[in-house]
């Protein structure tokens, strides 16, 4: 039997939680009670009453908990349905990646009402197989969903930067990175925005994090490119041009010593 598409459910626990949902499915969680813990990339989140959690299809989630009083409404999403109707908006990228490191989200009144009348609203559609335009219906309200879904995600995005404009210098290289990392990848470009020499940032972000910033450079735009190629309305000319690369050879080159496989390698593994 094949698996639905678009599962919502009142949930006060994991045990009601698909099977093997984190391969499966993209996740997404509005606590209205109680709380919960897990770990994500190898930090403890914890999230309370009215806060919202996405999780992306195999993101790596442990030692998940839930309090007693715990109860939340659960929208589960099939992982090929929401990457084949990403729309081609370039300027949620730093939107997306940003979740992929901060899942939780902390919605106002407002958008507390958006996101479940969001799920809703896809659910109710996922629902309607009947309907002679089935397959079209739910593509367009899979982007609904996706556009509605990020613009409360960049209103956060934009918060967070507003923020980081008057942090510690390390703070302030992340906060460039988000905005720039899509076309520069020479960490001078960096130290020339912050006004301190190169090697000062590498020591910085060394200090702070382990590793050097040419090092937190590749990480981001390895991300980023991961998330492009995976939008197959995107062709790999395009990607290479939306991210300042000068040839098509030289971006294939790039994402072979970042992926070790070049782009259209890359796609074929991810279908």
């Amino acid at each position: 039997m094949e698996k639905p598409k678009i599962i919502l459910l009142k949930a006060s626990g994991s045990e009601e939680f698909p099977k093997d949902f984190q391969k499966k499915y993209h996740t997404h969680i509005f606590c209205q009670r109680g709380s919960t813990r897990f770990i994500f990339n190898n930090r403890t989140f914890d999230c309370k009453q009215g806060e919202f959690i996405f999780w992306l299809a195999d993101n790596a989630i442990s030692e998940l908990n839930f309090s007693k009083n715990f109860k939340a409404t659960i929208l589960f999403v099939d992982k090929q349905l929401l990457s084949d109707n990403y729309p081609n908006l370039n300027t949620a990228t730093d939107a997306i990646l940003h979740h992929r490191v901060n899942p939780i989200l902390h919605p106002d009144k407002i958008n507390k009402e958006r996101i479940l009348k969001n799920f809703q609203s896809l659910y109710s559609k996922s629902l309607e197989t009947n309907n002679r335009f089935y397959n079209e219906i739910l593509k367009l309200q899979m982007q609904l969903f996706i556009l509605e879904m990020w613009d409360i995600f960049m209103d956060q995005l934009e918060r967070r930067n507003r923020t980081l404009q008057s942090g510690t210098l390390y703070e302030r290289f992340v906060h460039l990175l988000d905005l720039h990392c899509m076309k520069n990848r020479e960490v001078q470009f960096y130290s020339d925005q912050l006004h301190i020499t190169a090697k000062y940032l590498n020591q910085i972000c060394k200090a702070n994090t382990g590793i050097t910033a040419s090092q937190w450079i590749q990480r981001y735009t390895k991300d980023r490119i991961v998330l492009l190629l995976e939008n197959k309305k995107l062709n790999i000319s395009e990607i290479s041009d939306e991210m300042g690369f000068s040839s098509h050879s030289f971006f294939t080159r790039y994402v072979k010593k970042v992926l070790g496989v070049s782009p259209s390698e890359y796609r074929n593994l991810v279908k």
